[in-house]
């Protein structure tokens, strides 16, 4: 018993440092279909307002997606009341229509960067508000629920 707690510990530590720049890390799962109207939200609670920190947008897709690209706004709310909002692109298939991102079988991750060299200087909670704006070409309204995200994520990272 003793030594099965030993080997689950260690297996435990093993893997919390192999992400040591991991200082903030959340996914929500997205239900069947993300609806046009659903904004995905994060709190976070500010890091050390001395160092610069990288952020990222996180997703989940499975083959089901059927789109090259994925448009996003991501809006920061700083605690104060400032708000950054960025309309974003991203290529989420090589030219030859693979799923670009990781792993194996029909879902991938994609780790796509939105800021690099953010100072948290405001004390207290930022909210990001992630939501995804995506239209089919040469089509006014957008595309109404967005199948094959199964996931979105936010994280902050130490930079290297």
């Amino acid at each position: 018993m003793r030594s099965s707690l030993i080997f689950w510990c260690i297996v435990f530590l093993s893997l919390a440092s192999c992400d040591s720049k991991r200082v903030y890390d959340e996914y929500q799962t997205v239900p069947k279909v993300w609806n046009k109207n659903e904004v995905i939200s994060f709190t976070v609670k500010a890091p050390d307002s001395t160092k610069p920190y990288n952020l990222f947008v996180n997703l989940r897709n499975t083959s089901d997606y059927k789109y090259s690209n994925l448009f996003l706004i991501v809006e920061m709310n700083f605690p104060h009341g400032k708000t950054l909002r960025d309309t974003l692109e991203y290529k989420m298939t090589a030219p030859d229509g693979t799923f670009l991102g990781t792993g194996l079988g029909s879902l991938k991750e994609n780790k796509l960067w939105y800021k690099e060299g953010v100072v948290f200087n405001e004390g207290g909670e930022y909210t990001v508000n992630i939501q995804h704006v995506m239209r089919e070409s040469g089509k006014v309204n957008g595309v109404e629920n967005l199948e094959g995200i199964t996931d979105v994520g936010f994280r902050i990272e130490k930079p290297e």
